[in-house]
């Protein structure tokens, strides 16, 4: 993190608050317009998508670079790259959450839609709140630090990822009214209850729309405080989280099937976790931690753990495709009665006057 004196020479000019915000509206207005009705995307189009939001975020990156220098550069570089990495572990309970009631794939992507337009919103007011907080109170980034470190060592404690679903959608489910089936696209339908007296109830879509948005807000009290141990300026931070978000229904069904297999990813987000609550700690002691490192540090963390984890999933299904193999003889085409596929004589003498 870079020194007050210095962040407070770093001035945001409004045209470039503009032309983010504006760019952020089309986009969107874009990935509405073309999602809309119940197509689903194939694998090879999310792909696409994901490359061009990554492609975008790229090149606003360098608008930033541009414009505010090479470290505010870095530094939305580090954070976009931090927030992607630890969206990629939320996606896990999306999924969860989907099939935990039974959202088919044709309804998935609109809910994942009303999810991000939401987080944008609970991303500025956290953001707004922890950049108010830094700039009066420096000494929260102990606290800050203190928040990232304790969670670094729940992932670590953690178990593997489980597939039950996540204890808030336990909750919604007891305290709020629904039904448990869909009513086409509608959040909110009408339907009877338990005497028959027919009322507005919540339909499961909107049960996975609540769980995704509080699961994010949960998700957001450690990825916050881990981007402004990249940086603790507002606009860097806020910036690299919405191109980070923005693409993650695409991503979305791009990994839904490979999710499961990253198994190490959770150490490596530990360790970026970590290395964020400790940067913050440090920058309050006089340690500079550069944002170059710090873009070296996330990238070699999940690159480890990504190469790690599909090494071992080929590793597990050539196992399991070995067990499942029927044992061989070591003379193919041998059977019962036969050697080597030849049919063995009878050591039964024949009876007697039979021909030999």
């Amino acid at each position: 993190m870079q020194c007050a004196s210095c962040m407070d020479a770093l001035v945001i000019p409004t045209w470039l608050w503009l032309v983010f915000g504006g760019l952020v509206a089309v986009l969107l207005v874009v990935d509405l317009a073309t999602h809309r009705g119940d197509h689903v995307d194939s694998k090879r189009r999310a792909l696409v998508w994901s490359v061009g939001w990554i492609g975008i975020a790229v090149a606003f990156g360098f608008v930033v670079a541009s414009q505010l220098g090479r470290t505010a550069g870095e530094e939305y570089f580090a954070a976009y790259l931090l927030e992607k990495s630890l969206s990629i572990d939320n996606l896990f309970l999306f999924l969860v959450i989907f099939a935990a009631l039974k959202i088919p794939s044709a309804e998935q992507p609109r809910v994942l839609t009303w999810g991000i337009i939401g987080a944008l919103v609970c991303r500025a007011l956290f953001i707004g709140l922890g950049g108010a907080a830094l700039h009066e109170w420096r000494a929260i980034s102990y606290v800050f630090g203190a928040v990232l470190l304790v969670t670094a060592a729940k992932l670590l404690r953690a178990p593997a990822h489980d597939a039950g679903p996540p204890r808030i959608l336990g909750w919604l489910t007891k305290h709020l009214p629904w039904t448990t089936e869909l009513h086409g696209h509608h959040f909110i339908a009408r339907a009877p209850d338990a005497a028959g007296v027919v009322r507005r109830v919540g339909t499961p879509l909107l049960l996975a729309l609540l769980a995704i948005e509080l699961t994010d807000i949960v998700f957001a009290l450690d990825s916050v405080p881990a981007a402004f141990a990249v940086s603790d300026e507002p606009f860097i931070v806020y910036s690299s989280n919405i191109f980070a978000i923005l693409g993650l229904r695409a991503l979305y069904v791009v990994l839904a099937q490979l999710l499961a297999d990253l198994r190490y990813l959770r150490f490596a987000l530990a360790a970026v976790l970590a290395f964020a609550g400790g940067k913050l700690i440090a920058a309050q002691l006089g340690v500079h931690v550069s944002p170059a490192l710090s873009v070296a540090v996330i990238v070699v963390c999940i690159t480890t753990a990504v190469v790690a984890s599909v090494l071992a999933a080929r590793r597990d299904r050539s196992d399991s495709s070995r067990r499942s193999r029927p044992a061989r003889s070591s003379h193919p085409g041998s059977s019962p009665g036969t050697a080597g596929g030849i049919p063995r004589r009878s050591r039964t003498p024949a009876p007697a006057g039979s021909p030999s």
